[in-house]
């Protein structure tokens, strides 16, 4: 460690994010390597073998509190959700177009982040895979050593080492990254991403459907690599909406917009105008839903199809994500509304559950 490294430098320094590794002692090998360099932050996403692993703890040796302040996390989106700026480590680009950094290069970068107030991470993959396609494509910057290209995989405790060690030598002589707004983080991002993605599922714009996986990839890869501010990301969010809105939509049965309600019982008109178009539009669902059943019953299929289930609330979230509502509120209001829809259709089909 550099003698007169900043004391906040270090503690704020970049979060490493072990990404589904596989043996404690690679576990504990990293923690080591991070705490050789002043490194603190450590979270690790779905460990192979689980948590805690004693393991990981002998091979720490003198790292133990490392470990103990791990965050372990289901996901990579999950483990990177607050950062602004994400680098991934890995030998092969992986056909994705993004910013290639060398070691030094990267910790440069990130040393000036983290002084400017950045939130700023690593990914490491597991030893022996790496990381995969939709791990990198929550990276900004892919990290690659110049290593032998006869053997060009770094152990996932190497891959630490060599981070921590490059980003602690060129900690002090690096300046603050000039921020003229702040980065938007990674969450903001892919929420933005998704509810473009609701969007463009609307309008039939992923066709082929073989095809659709990669074009989401590709607009993943597209906003990732561009250092997005949260302004930005609110911003592209409104015209979103405004494309997807068209000519701005007329009030259900002509009623009047929540500003021009000059007094509670205006108000209340209006609700309960709003609950009365509510009520028309779920009996409009339920023919649909009683069609269904007629249909399900001459195929043969069952009441309740989990896959389905599934899509329609991951579609409702986008669509109360896009109208700026609570998804998580949404998502159990639609869960009830589909066992009362399945509950029906049952009965419509003369079966118990």
């Amino acid at each position: 460690m550099t003698e007169n490294a900043d004391a906040a430098g270090w503690r704020d320094g970049p979060v490493f994010i072990l990404v589904r590794p596989q043996m404690g002692e690679n576990i504990g090998a990293a923690a080591r390597a991070m705490a050789n360099f002043g490194l603190s932050r450590l979270r690790i996403v779905a460990p192979r073998d689980g948590w805690p692993n004693p393991k990981a703890a002998a091979m720490a040796s003198g790292a133990g509190r490392l470990l103990d302040d791990a965050v372990i996390d289901p996901d990579t989106p999950a483990a990177v959700a607050g950062l602004q700026r994400v680098y991934a480590t890995t030998a092969r680009p992986r056909d994705v177009t993004k910013a290639v950094l060398t070691p030094e290069a990267a910790a440069r970068e990130m040393a000036g982040l983290v002084k400017a107030g950045a939130r700023v991470g690593v990914l490491l993959g597991p030893e022996r895979t790496g990381l995969e396609r939709e791990d990198v494509t929550l990276a900004d910057v892919i990290v690659t050593a110049p290593t032998n290209p006869a053997c060009p995989s770094i152990n996932l405790a190497q891959a630490a080492l060599l981070m921590a060690y490059e980003y602690a030598r060129v900690f002090d002589e690096t300046p603050a990254a000039t921020l003229e707004a702040e980065f938007a983080t990674v969450a903001e991002t892919t929420a933005m991403l998704e509810h473009l993605t609701a969007e463009l599922d609307r309008s039939g714009f992923f066709w082929p459907e073989a095809k659709r996986p990669s074009m989401v990839e590709n607009l993943h890869n597209l906003f990732h690599r561009a250092p997005l501010t949260a302004q930005d990301v609110r911003t592209l969010r409104g015209v979103i909406r405004a494309l997807a809105e068209g000519p701005r939509r007329r009030r259900v049965d002509g009623g009047r917009a929540p500003e021009d309600c000059a007094d509670m019982a205006a108000l209340r008109i209006e609700i309960d105008r709003t609950d009365r178009a509510l009520m028309r539009l779920f009996a409009e669902r339920a023919g649909y839903i009683d069609r269904a059943a007629a249909i399900k019953a001459g195929n043969g299929l069952p009441a309740r199809i989990p896959e389905r289930v599934e899509e329609v609330v991951a579609r409702v979230r986008a669509a109360a994500a896009a109208e700026g509502l609570d998804a998580d509120l949404f998502d159990r209001l639609w869960r009830q509304l589909i066992e009362a829809a399945i509950a029906r259709e049952e009965t419509l089909l003369g079966r118990e559950d």
